[in-house]
Parts: structure tokens; sequence; C-alpha cells
């Protein structure tokens, strides 16, 4: 079939989804759109200066990525995670971590080392930016090149499926944390630990890194939920 049987509007569309997913992704990250928001279809088109379609496919293509939630007759909703399921997402990480960590501790070589070295340089170098976006990606590329080093490939793939929920519970560290550039340079602990080659201390780092960053994001959520419903913010 000759390639001119495609058309090309289709490509051009499908651009244009790709581009309103980032555009919308790094806005619900950057608290532009707040939890619990709900997103004008027809407000972000004229925005944006396209058609509603696009808007619409990207925010169900955000909804399956769990950015989003979409309600009858209401349209979509920026997600607003509670406690209840930022533990669920926290005590999944963990076990794949764990077992990623673990992997790769037993294949553990220079060029591993230098490679995940290269990436805590990087977080470290934006973490005392105002680069919200960059600072939460960079965390993120660390623990997904642990999981590319592990070697299994349904392994990374459940930890990329994962990741734009974690990307949310990030942006809640990294929104209210004093001192980000300790976030940051807390992955020298977890390289350490894979170059001890001790199963036991890796495990600990890796159940230490994930449960500060558990108990910051739910003690975060605790207090802004207290302090919504304090009476004194109602008057």
């Amino acid at each position: 079939m000759p390639s001119d049987a495609y058309p090309a509007p289709f490509v051009i569309q499908r651009n244009l989804v790709d581009q309103v997913v980032d555009y919308l992704t790094e806005s619900i990250l950057a608290a532009r759109f707040a939890p619990g928001e709900r997103l004008s279809e027809a407000g972000l088109a004229s925005e944006l200066g396209i058609s509603r379609a696009p808007v619409r496919e990207a925010a169900r293509l955000l909804e399956s990525r769990g950015l989003l939630v979409s309600r009858p007759r209401r349209g979509f909703f920026v997600r607003s995670l509670d406690v209840a399921e930022l533990n669920d997402v926290f005590d999944l990480r963990i076990g794949l971590e764990r077992h990623a960590f673990e992997r790769v501790m037993l294949r553990f070589d220079e060029d591993i080392e230098q490679s995940l070295k290269q990436q805590i340089e990087r977080l470290c170098g934006v973490a005392s930016g105002h680069d919200e976006s960059a600072k939460i990606e960079e965390d993120i590329a660390f623990h997904r090149r642990v999981f590319e080093l592990a070697g299994n490939p349904r392994l990374l793939r459940a930890f990329d499926d994962l990741s734009f929920e974690l990307r949310l519970c990030i942006t809640l560290i990294t929104r209210t944390h004093d001192t980000p550039e300790s976030i940051a340079a807390s992955h020298w602990r977890l390289l350490d630990a894979l170059r001890s080659g001790d199963p036991e201390r890796c495990r600990e780092e890796v159940d230490y890194h994930i449960g500060v960053a558990r108990d910051s994001v739910i003690e975060r959520l605790a207090d802004g939920h207290n302090s919504a419903n304090h009476p004194n913010n109602h008057q």
C-alpha cells in the first residue's frame, strides 16, 4: 500500500494529543491545577487554540495514568490521593524496589556504579533550583535507571505503570520539604548500599528511603486536611 494512503492529519492529531498530555502533566505537577479541580475541556481548548477532541483524548490518557479521574456528566478532575491510596502506592513501590535493588546488587560493577552516580549528580544539580518538574523527573529517572539495570523488562514496565502516581507523591514531598537538597542527597545512601554487596543493608536502605518519603507525604496530607477543617479557616 502506498505511503500516501495514510492521511497526514492523523499523525498531526496524534502529536497534538501528546503535546496536550505533556502540558497537562506539567501543569498538574506544578500545581497550576489543584487536586480535585475540574478541568474545562472548552476552556483548555480555547486557551491552547485547538478543538476539544485532542483535549478529551489527552484527558482520557491521563486518567489511565492516574493523574485525572472522570465523573459521569461532570467531566475530568485532577486526581487527589487520600491516605489509603498513598499507602497502596508506597506498599507496591517498596516491594518492587526491594527486588530491583537486589538484582542490581548481584550484578553491580563499575559501569553500573558510574551510571547511577551520574544520575545522582544530575538530581543534586537541580535540587536547589526552582524547576520543580526537573526535580521530580530526575528523581524518577534515578529509580527508573535502577529498574533498567535490574534486567527484567516486566519489572521495569511495572515501575513505569506506577511512576505516574509516584510523580504526584514526589510533588507532595518536594513542594513542602524544607530542604529539597536533602532528598536528592539521600540517594547516595542507596548507591553506598549497592556498593556494599550486603543484601540486608541494601533492603534496609530501600525501606528507609521509601519509608521516609511515605511518612512525609502522609504527614503533609494529614496536616493539609486538618488545616482545611480548622474552624479558623472558615471565618
